[in-house]
């Protein structure tokens, strides 16, 4: 699963969902259920170019990341 906006570093991540900036979770895969709800998934990133630099924990709620874990 991957996280949109599309963050280059975790740091990132932590960062935006610290600020309350609403970042999204997908799974862009033919088999998948678009975006999530609720709940808690991993993801990683970044989606391009390239492989995977880094992978999360998230907390989803309403939609919306409030959680990173470490």
């Amino acid at each position: 699963m991957y996280v949109e906006p599309d963050f280059k570093t975790k740091a990132n991540l932590e960062f935006a969902v610290a600020q309350g900036q609403i970042v999204s979770v997908y799974d862009p895969g033919p088999f998948s259920g678009g975006h999530m709800i609720n709940g808690e998934v991993d993801v990683e990133g970044p989606l391009q170019p390239g492989a995977w630099k880094w992978r999360a924990r998230v907390t989803i709620t309403d939609g919306k990341i409030t959680k990173v874990f470490p």
